[in-house]
């Protein structure tokens, strides 16, 4: 092997995609020495995603990231489905009642500014070739400026898509099918804009979706399911258009594309998201179909999770087992959404006679399906998520939830965070006290780097994880009460 150097980190994100950026941004903000490899030697325009839901603009905001994302696209207040049921995001219990359309490379650029301003360092045009790894930490060679690079880090983290290398090598399997194949893309210029955000349409011949840019541009996906050709084959894009016409009922004269491409969407899951000392996520953990706009999202979700449990075990607090608990919670969720996301995708355009019953009763019934509506959009939106089916028994019913982002007790200069999600940008667990509670007694002077105590009015003692969920949660509890809780969390 000629290797022509070494370099060590704590921990290494194989893939810069959003899923590996926010994660680098995470441990990189906490101090940690970070490096992202990336095959790509540039930012790529095309875009995949478009969608980011509601939970995730929450992670974001807790990332000081979220107003400045919202600026860049559009927000849509409600979702159609099959035509007919709108799902109400007004509705949400969030501060981004909403669904943001922006192309995927906004999300990227916000979070590689902010984890190369924590420090993380970018590869790119990097090659991962091979990985060891053994009980003190894990050897990644990749092929970089024509030679051989020997990567060491306490923690190796493969972000790296659908091809993953990095669970190629770790001999991960990936079982699941094909969702849907032949998907033809194409980014457009329009002579007649739609009156809504996003053009969405679903009929027996296949379904159609237009989408903005923001400067002009549309990228459109369309299916036919009349023909069924390798993603190797040209888009016919006449015949494309005239698809999308008949779908969406309307010709809004598409011309001048200046990409056109096929592709098939895959339903996969890891059988496990980690190995040792090497984890997976986002698209290299799972992959579903695209109906509800999920991937992405799940894939921030999944760094999230993970990026301060890397942080507690490499400053060598974390409690044990919290590295495993990445797998126990967020593998079922994964799960979930490739349940979700598939059932979306069958009913919008499967031919058989229940599922043609099923549009047509939505259609019918459509006015009448509001709290189903609802309760989807909570889903679809990743408010739902959560941990606490993962929570020890006998645990406080907040214990594991989304954390509602109150608003804390004002300080008298008005330097303090003023809600829970602007304490949470400090990326330590946030201590929520009742009002005039003596926060803090009996504490050890070394948690300081590790928990932000506040008050906020009415509320139940609360100790929020960095990743927005509540660890410990009691009513009235002593100090020594407060104290053994935080102990379990915080190490000693």
């Amino acid at each position: 092997m000629n290797t022509t150097q070494n370099r060590d980190y704590d921990v290494l994100v194989v893939g810069a995609g959003p899923t590996g950026l926010l994660l680098a941004g995470d441990v990189a903000a906490a101090g940690l020495r970070v490096a992202l490899l990336e095959r790509r030697t540039e930012e790529s325009k095309l875009t995949r995603a478009f969608a980011v839901h509601a939970r995730s603009l929450e992670e974001l905001d807790a990332r000081g990231l979220a107003d400045d994302l919202l600026r860049t696209g559009a927000r849509l207040s409600s979702l159609s489905i099959f035509g007919a049921v709108r799902v109400d995001m007004s509705k949400l219990p969030s501060r981004f009642p909403e669904l943001l359309i922006t192309p995927q490379y906004q999300t990227e650029r916000a979070l590689l500014r902010r984890a190369l301003a924590a420090g993380a360092e970018l590869f790119r045009g990097t090659e991962v070739t091979d990985l060891r790894q053994g009980e003190d930490g894990v050897e990644v060679d990749a092929l970089l400026d024509g030679g051989t690079t020997t990567f060491r880090a306490s923690y190796v983290v493969g972000s790296d898509g659908v091809r993953s290398t990095v669970r190629r090598l770790l001999g991960v399997d990936y079982p699941g099918e094909s969702a849907i194949s032949s998907v033809m893309l194409a980014d457009v210029r329009l002579d007649s804009p739609p009156e809504d955000v996003l053009a969405v349409g679903a009929s027996k011949q296949g379904f159609a979706f237009m989408a903005p840019y923001g400067d002009g541009w549309y990228r459109v996906i369309a299916w036919d399911h009349a023909e069924q050709l390798p993603d190797s084959a040209p888009v016919d894009f006449d015949a494309m258009c005239r698809l999308v016409t008949s779908v969406l009922g309307k010709d809004y004269g598409l011309h001048d594309p200046r990409w056109t491409s096929r592709f098939h969407s895959d339903e996969r899951q890891a059988t496990t998201y980690r190995v040792g000392r090497v984890f997976l996520a986002g698209d290299a953990a799972h992959c579903h179909s695209p109906a509800g706009g999920q991937g992405m999202n799940t894939g921030l979700q999944d760094a999230a999770n993970l990026g301060w449990k890397l942080v507690a075990a490499v400053r060598g607090w974390a409690a044990p087992g919290l590295l495993d608990s990445y797998q126990a919670e967020r593998h079922p969720v994964g799960a979930h959404v490739l349940k979700t996301s598939g059932g979306l995708l069958r009913v919008s355009i499967g031919q058989s006679a229940p599922l043609r019953l099923a549009r047509a009763l939505a259609k019918t019934f459509g006015a009448h399906l509001a709290p189903l509506a609802r309760r989807g959009g909570m889903d679809v939106s990743g408010i739902a998520v959560s941990y606490h089916a993962q929570a020890p028994a006998g645990s406080h019913r907040l214990v594991g939830k989304r954390a509602v982002d109150v608003d804390l007790t004002h300080d008298a200069d008005g330097k303090a965070p003023t809600r829970l999600y602007e304490a949470l940008r400090e990326g330590r667990f946030v201590l929520v006290a009742p009002e005039g509670a003596r926060v803090g007694d009996g504490f050890p002077a070394d948690w300081s780097d590790r928990v932000v105590t506040t008050t906020a009015p009415g509320a139940d003692w609360l100790l929020v994880r960095p990743d927005g969920y509540v660890a410990w949660a009691a009513e009235h509890p002593t100090p020594q009460a407060v104290t053994t809780g935080l102990a379990a969390w915080l190490g000693r």
